[in-house]
């Protein structure tokens, strides 16, 4: 049974990896996974340095706020 908001099946999951093979070809696929992992590389690391910038300006204005 097809579920219209969860998440899809095996039988789903097989059809969508087939479609997916279609359209790109086998040649292709390793091509585009490293592209997908190169993205979400960089994502994670652009996340991480936000957050250490978001620390240390956090460190800062604190440290401001102590001398006053």
């Amino acid at each position: 049974m097809v579920m219209l908001f969860g998440v899809p099946g095996g039988w789903e999951l097989v059809v969508i990896v087939l479609v997916i093979l279609l359209i790109f070809g086998g040649k292709k696929l390793p091509e585009l996974a490293q592209g997908l992992g190169k993205g979400i590389k960089e994502f994670k690391k652009a996340t991480n340095e936000t957050a250490d910038e978001d620390k240390k300006t956090d460190e800062i204005t604190s440290g401001k706020e102590k001398d006053v």
